[in-house]
């Protein structure tokens, strides 16, 4: 699942599908199960992802898209707000755009 395709443009239901990929295969199946993951979902309070989980799932996102997203650097701009209420629509719309 972790490869460069830079030719394909994936729209909003494709991008949650990618991103609701990457969030299982970083905190797990067996959480993910109990989960009803949203694009509204938020990482800190709905998926209650720690730090490490958060730095995972960017380099998921880093190892797919390659230089076309910058992922970290658009995470970097925001203050720590922004951060807490970071939900999965926000990556998708961010990604979207940058395709």
């Amino acid at each position: 699942m972790d490869t460069i395709n830079h030719t394909l443009q994936l729209n909003h239901e494709e991008l949650f599908t990618l991103l609701k990929g990457f969030i299982t295969e970083v905190i797990g199946a067996e959480f993910v199960e109990e989960m009803d993951i949203t694009p509204e979902s938020s990482f800190t309070k709905d998926l209650e992802m720690d730090s490490i989980e958060i730095v995972s799932f960017s380099e998921k996102i880093k190892a797919h898209f390659g230089d076309q997203i910058d992922f970290t650097g658009w995470l970097s701009s925001m203050d720590l707000d922004q951060l807490i209420d970071l939900d999965l629509s926000m990556i998708i719309n961010y990604i979207y755009e940058c395709q």
